[in-house]
């Protein structure tokens, strides 16, 4: 009977359709989470960069500090002061990171 076929093939076209619409909401939510993924390792980086980057300039300055010839007195009252700007720097780095 050609009206029994092609109500079966109805059926059949109606269920791969629900398996493409299941499949495709699927993929949506993958990418949706990925995507949440992907924000929240960039902040991580940039967080990350952040902090190599006050690290670099904490080296330097030690370098700095270091190598330069001063008295004894000298030299701590020096590195007291520039470690005390260099915790003034990273508060303001965390204050602009917010």
């Amino acid at each position: 009977m050609p009206g029994e076929k092609l109500y079966r093939e109805f059926q059949n076209l109606e269920r791969k359709i629900q398996l493409v619409l299941s499949e495709n909401k699927r993929l949506k939510d993958e990418l949706d989470q990925t995507r949440e993924e992907n924000g929240t390792l960039k902040e991580k980086m940039k967080s990350q960069e952040a902090n190599l980057t006050s690290f670099q300039d904490k080296m330097k300055i030690n370098k700095l500090v270091n190598n330069t010839v001063v008295s004894e007195g000298d030299s701590a009252l020096l590195k007291e002061t520039i470690d005390s700007y260099i915790k003034e720097i990273d508060k303001c780095i965390a204050h602009l990171a917010e």
